[in-house]
């Protein structure tokens, strides 16, 4: 599957694909239209999660639930869903607003991200589990043995165990902007080596934020 014209021959009903593209942005300037993915996103998120699990529990028997965790997590973070959704060439199809868009929303991960998950529970809701089920198998367990070659450790700590091989005091990690409704965050932090900012990072949680400023930090390799 390369692009959104395979994924909607995947739909006997195409609106609700429209409905997985819709972002609350374009809702807000389309009153009475159609609804946002949010819900979509909240269901395919489930069964994301849920299929991932069921699946490298059985590809590796002999793993400990630290590995699959972290495993699972490499998967199905914000940066690997969002490559997804480029691999899928999403961010053209979305529906947003003009605001939105001019501020990026279609190269945006964490937007990115959130669609792909809305497309799993649209899918979900088209055909069940086995039509979800083989969306993720054909476009995101199929990196699995891939992303198992490579470290698994989340990129908080693999940039902490970094600044302090160093010589760095451990990162310090600060909200530089928060924002949206409670049921649906935006949060940017900012990450801070030797009281230098180093990089900053956008999620739906602290957490994830987190997570991304980390990375973004440990792709310019802390000097």
């Amino acid at each position: 599957m390369k692009n959104t014209d395979s994924l909607e021959n995947l739909f006997t009903n195409k609106d609700l694909l429209d409905q997985a593209l819709t972002h609350r942005s374009w809702v807000n300037e389309h009153k009475g239209e159609r609804g946002t993915n949010e819900r979509m996103e909240f269901l395919g998120d489930a069964i994301l999660e849920f299929v991932i699990s069921k699946e490298i529990y059985s590809l590796y028997p002999d793993k400990e639930e630290g590995y699959l965790t972290a495993l699972r997590a490499n998967l199905v973070n914000t940066v690997a869903l969002a490559e997804i959704a480029i691999i899928l060439d999403l961010g053209p199809k979305l529906f947003l607003s003009k605001g939105e868009e001019d501020g990026g929303g279609r190269t945006n991960s964490s937007l990115l991200a959130d669609t792909v998950e809305a497309i799993i529970g649209a899918l979900f809701m088209d055909g069940g589990l086995e039509k979800a089920e083989e969306f993720i198998k054909n476009n995101i367990l199929i990196h699995t043995e891939d992303k198992a070659s490579k470290p698994l450790k989340d990129f908080k700590s693999r940039l902490q165990e970094t600044v302090q091989a160093k010589g760095f005091s451990a990162p310090k990690y600060q909200v530089v902007e928060e924002s949206g409704p409670d049921h649906s965050k935006k949060f940017i932090i900012e990450v801070l080596i030797n009281g230098k900012s180093w990089g900053r990072g956008e999620g739906k949680s602290k957490s994830s934020a987190e997570q991304e400023a980390a990375r973004q930090v440990l792709a310019k390799k802390v000097q």
